[in-house]
């Protein structure tokens, strides 16, 4: 991997030059000079002023940016521009376009009017990198590469005969022959078998469900073309400069059809974009959740913020603005959880296009404004706190997450339309938030061996090697908690006969016979008091202990919740959905039984992070509530540059990062002061 770090924290974010006259160009580079601005993604949607007429290039004004940004001493993630075709490729190649599943074709007008299939597309596409690359490989403000934009977040999936052609070619790949095709698509059922490949097609709307399994792989099919177009921009751009690459991932915004586990070995830093849900008044629970997936997917290592938002953004029903100090409290909290970088969606606020009420660093009211003093606040803070930059995220917890788990868990005619993927991870991982604890979301092929606390929500589709390294890390002395629809099917999204939960049934000492998924609405109690919805199962012990039971509804006096021993470890599953005061309860019993902690102990909604590199650590606390919090902490805080001695007060609303000094440290650098004073006596002498 090509090295990204910068001399501190990245900080910045798309600029669109060609949006604004050259006499603003200038005046946007004070403007980012006085913020703290660092890093500008630039060309990421002007391929049609880049390349008006195939074949024909115009890099003059692209030019002249790259050098008034340079003499500014502003860095540059320089995109390749093949995030949205030019309307000449459409006019010319309309077999480029991409169609739905009821055939009706996207038109351009908007971004992303391509099918991802398409050889004209990739030669077009690869042509303009190429030439871009050429260009640019050597220019001294480019110190990295930005691959197309947010691939797949609007044509993801594309049922297109150039797609049908493609799919056909992906499965011949996976399968080798027919027979093994239709034994893995259980096409013994509903009179599907094929006999010939020409037969088949992308799960097209049909008469009633599409067959399980054709649904998956076309998921599988379409996240590896989205997938194709980033490696064979990056293969491009490596052969011809030598800045590292990356493109911007879309976790935790609802996108879901992108497998970016293995995505991640495809780009030299992982980069992500964020935006709250502004209808979720606890959506700063939300990003935590996103930045921690994404720390995961990066493999624990440092990665980068690409897009945020100052404040509202424009594509939500109701975009809300965010209050004084939530800005900050949000970018802070990204860096906290492992961003070395914290770029937003845009400099400066567009007068025209469907995104001119997003909000901007610079906002359509100029810099005499909240949103640019805070901008210029947090430049200032991040530059305060540079040394944090390489370390990395101290995690107790794992919570597995598996895109094809929530791509299977997700398809049609399933026992309860109220159980989705996303909800029970949601659930988990809010519960250890409020506890103050740091949770890891990896995929469940991730050594798990360093976790004191593993979570397995909802992996409804799970292989024999993820279910078997489970096992392992309970019999090795871990805790892990399964929930309800986990370990159901195998990769082919065939049911594990012999009783659920399948894969995990041994491992947990149970055995369900049957689901009793709940009316909409309908609620039961267990005996411990708890309260639950949507889900219950015919559950019986198989050595397990029994922690609590329904006290009504359909399943009286049947187990909810159980522990199983397994060697030195324990195997909890709960097969129901409980409600958040009672997932809290949960959580904390399970952080008893496991041992993990929080960073430090602190009030609920005071979010507690710790990052370290070697023997240095730096504690991360975002009091997002309205009263003052008081923690036990010793230390250099270093945005007020105070110390601490014993207790940190964070005022509400605001955020406190300190550079701690634990008890055994205190004495090594007083040591060293001493040795230094008597040594100056000595040479005194």
């Amino acid at each position: 991997m090509r090295s990204w770090q910068g001399a501190g924290i990245w900080y910045g974010a798309d600029y669109n030059p060609e949006q604004w006259p050259e006499s603003t160009w200038v005046e946007d580079v004070a403007l980012m000079r006085r913020a703290g601005v660092n890093l500008v993604s630039v060309g990421i949607f002007s391929w049609a002023l880049l390349e008006p007429a195939p074949g024909t290039f115009d890099f003059g004004w692209l030019d002249r940016a790259l050098d008034v940004l340079h003499e500014g001493q502003i860095n540059v993630d320089l995109a390749t521009a093949t995030a949205s075709p030019p309307p000449w490729l459409a006019h010319r190649y309309p077999e480029t376009l991409p169609r739905r599943a009821d055939g009706a074709v996207l038109w351009p007008g908007g971004r992303q009017a391509y099918c991802p299939s398409s050889p004209v597309f990739r030669e077009r596409s690869l042509a303009l990198v190429e030439a871009v690359a050429r260009r640019y490989a050597e220019h001294p403000a480019v110190v990295m590469w930005h691959v197309s934009n947010e691939l797949g977040c609007h044509n993801v999936h594309c049922y297109c005969d150039v797609s049908a052609a493609a799919f056909r070619r992906w499965l011949g790949e996976r399968y080798g022959d027919l027979d093994t095709l239709n034994d893995a698509w259980g096409t013994a059922f509903w009179s599907q078998r094929y006999h010939d490949w020409d037969e088949i097609n992308p799960p097209r709307t049909a008469p009633t469900f599409a067959n399980p399994t054709q649904q998956l792989d076309f998921l599988r099919f379409s996240s590896d073309e989205q997938r194709a177009q980033l490696r064979a921009e990056r293969e491009l751009l490596k052969r011809l400069a030598p800045q590292p690459v990356t493109t911007n991932f879309m976790i935790g915004t609802g996108i879901k059809y992108l497998d970016y586990h293995s995505w991640a070995s495809d780009v030299d830093l992982v980069a992500n974009d964020h935006y709250l849900t502004a209808a979720d008044p606890e959506a700063h629970v939300g990003l935590a959740l996103a930045a921690d997936h994404t720390r995961g997917v990066a493999g624990g290592d440092p990665w980068l913020l690409m897009e945020h938002s100052t404040s509202a953004v424009n594509w939500q029903p109701r975009n809300v603005a965010k209050t004084p100090g939530q800005m900050r409290r949000n970018s802070l909290a990204h860096v906290a959880r492992g961003a070395d970088g914290v770029l937003f969606f845009q400099w400066r606020a567009s007068r025209a296009g469907a995104e001119k009420f997003h909000s901007a660093l610079v906002p359509h009211a100029g810099p005499e404004t909240k949103v640019f003093r805070e901008v210029c606040r947090l430049g200032a803070d991040l530059k305060a706190i540079a040394e944090v930059r390489g370390s990395r995220v101290d995690a107790d917890v794992a919570i597995l997450v598996d895109y094809e788990a929530w791509w299977g868990a997700e398809l049609d005619s399933h026992p309860s339309v109220d159980v989705t993927y996303a909800d029970q991870l949601t659930a988990l991982h809010g519960a250890l938030w409020r506890a103050g604890v740091t949770a890891d979301v990896v995929h469940p092929s991730a050594d798990l061996s360093g976790y004191k606390l593993v979570l397995v929500p909802t992996l409804y589709l799970v292989r024999d090697a993820h279910a078997d390294a489970l096992r392992a890390y309970v019999e090795g002395g871990g805790t892990a908690l399964v929930t309800y629809f986990s370990g159901i099917v195998d990769e082919n999204d065939h049911i594990r006969l012999g009783g659920y939960p399948g894969a995990f049934r041994e491992l947990l000492g149970i055995r369900t016979e049957e689901f009793f998924p709940l009316r909409e609405g309908e609620r039961v109690t267990l005996d411990d008091g708890s309260t639950a919805d949507v889900w219950t199962e015919w559950l019986h012990p198989a050595g397990a202990q029994v922690l609590a039971s329904y006290a009504d509804g359909p399943l009286p006096g049947v187990p909810a919740l159980t522990r199983h021993a397994v060697r030195t470890g324990a195997a909890w599953y709960v097969g129901t959905r409980l409600d958040h005061p009672a997932t809290d309860r949960l959580v904390a019993r399970l952080l008893a039984d496991s041992g993990a902690r929080p960073p430090v102990d602190a009030p609920t909604g005071v979010e507690v992070v710790r990052r370290r590199a070697g023997e240095r650590s730096w504690l991360f606390a975002i009091n997002h509530t309205d009263t003052d919090a008081r923690l036990a902490v010793t230390g250099v805080e270093l945005l007020g540059g105070g110390r601490c001695d014993g207790e940190l007060v964070v005022p509400a609303g605001e955020v406190a990062v300190v550079r701690e000094l634990s008890e055994r440290r205190e004495i090594v650098v007083g040591k060293k002061e001493l040795d230094r004073v008597n040594l100056t006596v000595e040479g005194d002498r």
